[in-house]
């Protein structure tokens, strides 16, 4: 089987032309070793030395030479937002208390669609909105790509 032992990061900068591309939820874009399907049907072994963070972007090189672009799948999340950047900050305390993923920008907080936390973020006075896009939440603080948790 062909494999793809090598990631190129973001592929806006270089110019290098893909020949095919591999659309990954967020979850799936996290990974060291795993048989993926590009787009067009065809399948490779990913066996990176390393769990890698796969952004949209980046660039598979397969030992035959190819390479596939990531791209990021859309997903169902909810957005909070508020003209209030205080109640956004506490939002964003309650959110990290929980250990959830989330992508801060101004004014708002993406997240995973939970009716449960949607329901904590309408308690604190945020606006909610359930919407489809790619996911890509902030990375860990200690780490070089992801983290959801920590040894207390």
């Amino acid at each position: 089987m062909i494999k793809g032992n090598k990631v190129i990061e973001n592929n806006l900068a270089n110019g290098l032309e893909p020949s095919d591309s591999i659309t990954l939820t967020y979850d799936d874009r996290f990974r060291r070793r795993i048989v993926m399907r590009t787009d067009c049907g065809d399948d490779f072994l990913l066996d990176l030395i390393k769990t890698t963070e796969l952004r949209s972007g980046d660039l598979i090189k397969l030992d035959n030479g190819k390479l596939i672009e990531v791209k990021a799948a859309s997903e169902k999340l909810m957005k909070a937002t508020s003209n209030n950047p205080l109640l956004i900050l506490k939002a964003a305390w309650h959110i990290g208390n929980r250990h959830l993923s989330c992508e801060i920008q101004t004014n708002k907080l993406i997240l995973r669609f939970d009716h449960v936390i949607m329901q904590m973020l309408e308690n604190l006075g945020l606006n909610l909105e359930v919407i489809n896009q790619p996911f890509n939440p902030e990375g860990g603080a200690y780490g070089d790509s992801r983290t959801t948790g920590h040894k207390h």
